[in-house]
């Protein structure tokens, strides 16, 4: 990625963290991280890579977020100096519960050696 899209990216995942954070008001979707963000080369889209703290359904947090694009895109495009607004594509970021997954494994396995 060029310099200007990532630019571009960390500008877009900022105002949509602000937005998520003080303008969205649905209670369903809850505490969302905004893990990372990339711009298509033409600037048309957007993927916005999300997890959810502490969730226990995070699909159905998913599909809210995805039902609250409309806005989300609105608020967007009033931050934006750019002629387009990209087109907002949500996708659940699940590294961080792989990463706890491997973890306890790895313990558990350190914990089983340390017996023998």
């Amino acid at each position: 990625m060029n310099h200007r899209r990532s630019r571009v990216a960390a500008l877009i995942v900022r105002h949509i963290t602000e937005i998520i954070q003080f303008e969205l008001k649905n209670p369903k979707i809850g505490m969302v991280t905004i893990t990372e963000g990339k711009v298509s080369a033409d600037n048309e889209f957007v993927k916005i890579y999300v997890s959810f703290i502490g969730a226990e359904n995070p699909k159905a947090r998913l599909e809210e977020l995805q039902k609250s694009k409309g806005f989300i895109r609105t608020e967007l495009a009033h931050r934006l100096t750019t002629y387009k607004t990209p087109d907002i594509m949500f996708v659940y970021d699940d590294t961080a519960e792989r990463a706890a997954r491997l973890n306890a494994a790895l313990k558990k396995d350190e914990e089983w050696l340390n017996k023998k």
